[in-house]
């Protein structure tokens, strides 16, 4: 499956915000963000005026770059909600949300959403009693998400735990580090997702 293999920061730069991409090194002063806030590239420090359509496409690819996602995945996604009964950009961020790499992240099993696809892909991951390493495998409320026996004595869960404290809490699911267990109790709202974007410019572009 291809996949964005360059470095993760300059697409915080890129956006002009931190977009926590990097796990533990996005709160410290290591953070690329904290010492060049500004786009990479030879004329990255230059103003300049975004068309309608360059406004647009910014948020989309803020949203693309934060789950994870090449183009062709994140507008299937989209027109899959677009085809659901109710509003569309709510329908599309539930879907994203449920994914499982994004579960495995919320629920503090890996430090990034980079990390939890690889830990899904890896089969660290059982869901309702059976592996599945399928990352986009969307999840329901009732599903039951752990790690497998062979894997809880790695250390990166540990730390990807304590990194979960700092994160703010999230109230569709449950979870248990001392089992090192989550369960999926209901579904995701627009306002349980607190990132800066404007889901409605995203809806204009892949509406035309």
């Amino acid at each position: 499956m291809a996949r964005y293999t360059g470095p993760v920061c300059r697409l915080c730069r890129r956006e002009g915000e931190k977009l926590f991409l990097k796990g533990d090194r996005c709160f410290t002063d290591r953070c690329s963000f904290e010492r060049r806030g500004y786009a990479p590239g030879q004329h990255g420090q230059k103003r300049t005026k975004l068309s309608e359509f360059g406004v647009q496409m910014r948020e989309k690819q803020k949203v693309k770059r934060v789950y994870g996602l090449l183009e062709r995945p994140l507008r299937n996604l989209f027109e899959k909600s677009d085809k659901e009964r109710g509003v569309t950009s709510e329908i599309f961020f539930r879907n994203l949300e449920l994914r499982l790499d994004n579960v495995v992240y919320r629920m503090g099993f890996a430090r990034s959403r980079n990390e939890a696809k690889q830990i899904v892909r890896h089969n660290h991951i059982i869901v309702n009693g059976k592996r599945c390493n399928i990352p986009s495998a969307r999840m329901s409320v009732g599903d039951e998400v752990a790690l497998a026996v062979v894997s809880q004595k790695q250390a990166r869960f540990t730390l990807a735990a304590d990194l979960f404290s700092k994160r703010a809490a999230l109230p569709w699911f449950q979870v248990d580090h001392t089992k090192l267990t989550g369960k999926v109790t209901a579904e995701p709202t627009r306002s349980d997702i607190h990132m800066n974007v404007k889901e409605r410019l995203i809806v204009e572009l892949y509406n035309k």
